[in-house]
């Protein structure tokens, strides 16, 4: 959530953020309204309270004549304070409730529009000419079956649409890339985590994916759990409700996790192969930093983004995610795209969010700096989508005869193999 006190000092800026989003501006007429309620409430019940409590001081003193008044008025002032506090709480639970349904602040710098008005910031790599070396470039599913690695059609028998199973080298190849991922990042100072995909409400709110987002969760009603669409949730949560000493930052997790999407909305589009699918592997990295080196942090995660695509030898590009499709978290966000030769663009394989101190005030984390306690600053970065980037893989990396060449990051986690060969039928 933003902080109160910017939304009363500058609401022009926050309409005007809401106004970049796409979202509802007459939210924050509603949330300054409620928040006067809340503090003027608060006001009449500290009154109210101090009133009752010198009260009570002068009733033993009393004369008998005088008792009896001063126990009627205290009779009053005790209905009073009661009703002043059910209002300081109402008022309360309003302001809290708006507040969680205002997005986080844009940065000014964001590209205003909706998905299709990002910038293109850099480019990395060649886009391979397949039709100079004399062939038609296949697939994704058309290679992954013919190598054993991808079968959906029985994913489908089991579990319905957007499903897969990695078989074989499939398997491996996930594995491989899973394991280079979390190498690189403890390299790079993260601590890896295996993380729940169930947690509570307060997480998966806390963390902004029950608002705008909340029709692609799943939600397990019995249980009143979530299963988590990124581990970025549990990593958000981890330090829910704890100071942390501000010598001790940046801290660096990187998460690996099963993610859960409904897709809702999305009929119709990538329904073949593995490129959108409901349940995937995912290596997402998290930091916690002071608020001042937020953007520093976020530049950071996308280098360690870009080193990743360039340790696959893929071709990308990079954007700067326009204000209607950031999400309600991120103030900004990169996004690294590489190319799909088959389908003549590129695709979104990896973000990077600045999400300032937006998650942190909702998940009560804050950081101490000598006697000073306030909010600290959240980022995350996805490293390594695995359906994702096996289909950029197999599509950029496909050999004439249909095997397909493996980028020297990962050889050592598939045995030496420097081909992934068709399988005999």
């Amino acid at each position: 959530m933003i902080d109160l006190r910017l939304l009363r000092e500058d609401p022009d800026r926050v309409r005007a953020s809401q106004r970049a989003r796409g979202e509802d501006v007459g939210l924050v007429d509603a949330l300054l309204s409620a928040d006067e309620r809340r503090r003027s409430s608060g006001v009449r019940f500290d009154e109210l309270r101090s009133e009752q409590k010198g009260l009570g001081k002068l009733i033993p003193k009393a004369s008998p004549e005088e008792r009896a008044e001063l126990l009627r008025k205290a009779e009053q002032l005790k209905a009073d304070v009661k009703a002043a506090e059910a209002a300081q709480n109402e008022a309360d639970d309003e302001t809290r409730r708006l507040l969680l349904r205002l997005g986080n602040i844009v940065h000014e710098d964001v590209p205003v529009g909706g998905e299709e008005d990002f910038v293109v910031l850099e480019t990395h790599g060649t886009v391979r000419d397949f039709g100079a070396e004399g062939f038609e470039p296949k697939d994704h599913l058309e290679l992954g079956e013919a190598l054993g690695a991808i079968d959906v059609e029985r994913a489908a028998k089991v579990s319905g649409s957007r499903f897969y199973y990695l078989t074989g080298v499939g398997a491996l190849l996930e594995l491989a890339l899973v394991n280079a991922a979390i190498a690189q990042a403890t390299e790079a100072g993260f601590i890896p985590m295996l993380t729940p995909t169930l947690v509570r409400p307060r997480a998966m709110e806390g963390t902004g994916f029950l608002g705008q987002a909340a029709e692609n969760v799943y939600h397990l009603e019995k249980d009143d759990y979530y299963l988590v669409g990124t581990s970025e949730v549990p990593l958000a949560a981890y330090h829910m409700d704890e100071i942390l000493d501000a010598e001790k930052l940046p801290l660096r997790y990187a998460g690996f996790s099963p993610c859960y999407r409904r897709e809702a909305g999305t009929y119709g589009k990538d329904t073949r192969g593995i490129f959108r699918v409901h349940q995937f592997d995912k290596v997402e990295m998290f930091s916690y930093v002071a608020p001042e080196e937020a953007e520093a942090e976020h530049k950071r995660l996308l280098d360690w983004e870009k080193q990743w695509l360039t340790s696959l030898e893929l071709p990308f590009q990079v954007i700067d995610v326009a204000t209607g499709d950031l999400g309600a978290s991120a103030s900004r966000k990169y996004d690294c795209e590489a190319w799909i030769p088959t389908q003549g663009k590129y695709r979104e394989l990896t973000s990077a969010s600045n999400c300032d101190s937006f998650q942190a005030r909702r998940l009560s984390v804050r950081m101490r700096d000598g006697k000073k306690v306030q909010p600290l600053a959240t980022l995350n970065g996805t490293l390594c989508a695995v359906p994702r980037t096996i289909v950029a893989l197999l599509e950029n990396h496909q050999q004439a005869d249909g095997s397909v060449r493996v980028p020297p990051v990962l050889r050592p986690y598939l045995g030496g193999r420097e081909l992934l060969e068709p399988v005999s039928k």
